[in-house]
């Protein structure tokens, strides 16, 4: 993999690293770690969200038609909205430092994310599709909205950010329906997208999540439903990706990342209001997978690029 050929979907590396900086800050109070350990990994998100921008501009104006491509290719489309999520997500790891700075980044990535959300939904309502072009990928355009209170509550930002967390939460179902069902009955995804499974985590750990942070108070059971469902669903991944050492790398495994982080969110929020019993053990667990699944795909990322 060349920075020269950069695509919108490699943004999912700036969702892995800013989720693993911001997963930390939360289990903090939980999991014992080196001060600055947290603020790494959103520094690394930043920086890596700065070269990647620089790198697609230069690629817009010298190869305009492969970002055109990207955006229409119905398998593809849905990574593209990995760039105003990283955005967001920097924005959050930014926010205690520079505040109007961390508002002005979240509103770059949230005002997009609306309109690209938009823009897919009516394409899959006018063009024809097959179900081989489904694929995790349409998870993150749709119901990424959930992501959007990380950043947006402590920014202030309530009202945008219950907007896009209602629209996402409500498109889950169906979305999360149509791709687990592609997945199990459809054809079989090939081994290099594989590591998209892992995107049927974001919605119910970061709907937890998000959803006490705009609501907070009682959790009730629907909330915390979602936290339980990821637990088992954690193993059950693990265990089908067993041989995932074998597959190509590509861009799509970052989506082991993201993912994680927001599971390691989700057991440190769980925690922190159920002191006591597993739930420390279970967060240190969780946190130590989404460093070790960001770790190898930095590594992975790295030899691409070496032997490019």
């Amino acid at each position: 993999m060349s920075l020269r050929h950069v695509s919108l979907g490699w943004f999912g590396a700036v969702m892995g690293l800013a989720g693993l900086g911001l997963a930390c800050r939360g289990a903090a109070p939980v999991v014992k770690q080196p001060p600055a350990f947290s603020e790494v990994w959103v520094a690394a998100g930043a920086l890596v969200m700065a070269v990647l921008l620089l790198a697609l501009a230069y690629r817009l104006f010298s190869d305009f038609r492969a970002i055109k491509e990207e955006l229409n290719d119905p398998a593809r489309v849905g990574f593209c909205a990995t760039l105003p999520i990283g955005v967001t997500l920097v924005a959050g790891g930014v926010q205690p430092y520079a505040e109007e700075v961390a508002r002005v980044l979240w509103w770059c990535g949230a005002a997009p994310l609306l309109l690209f959300q938009i823009w897919t939904l009516a394409r899959w309502l006018h063009e024809d599709f097959e179900l081989a072009h489904v694929n995790g990928g349409w998870m993150i355009v749709l119901i990424s909205g959930i992501v959007m209170p990380t950043a947006g509550v402590p920014l202030g930002e309530d009202g945008m950010s219950r907007v896009m967390f209602g629209i996402s939460t409500a498109a889950t179902p169906f979305v999360m329906g149509l791709v687990f069902w592609r997945t199990v009955i459809g054809p079989r995804i090939p081994d290099a997208l594989r590591p998209t499974w892992f995107i049927f985590l974001v919605p119910p750990s970061l709907i937890y999540v998000n959803g006490l942070a705009l609501y907070p108070g009682e959790p009730g059971l629907g909330l915390e439903a979602m936290f339980f469902s990821t637990l088992l669903l954690v193993p059950a991944l693990l265990l089908a990706s067993r041989g995932f050492l074998r597959w190509p790398f590509t861009r799509a495994w970052w989506a082991f990342t993201f993912p994680l982080d927001g599971v390691a969110a989700a057991a440190a929020n769980y925690a922190r209001s159920h002191p006591g019993g597993p739930w420390p053990a279970i967060t240190a667990i969780s946190l130590g997978l989404a460093i070790l699944f960001v770790a190898l795909a930095i590594y992975k990322t790295f030899r691409s690029i070496l032997q490019s």
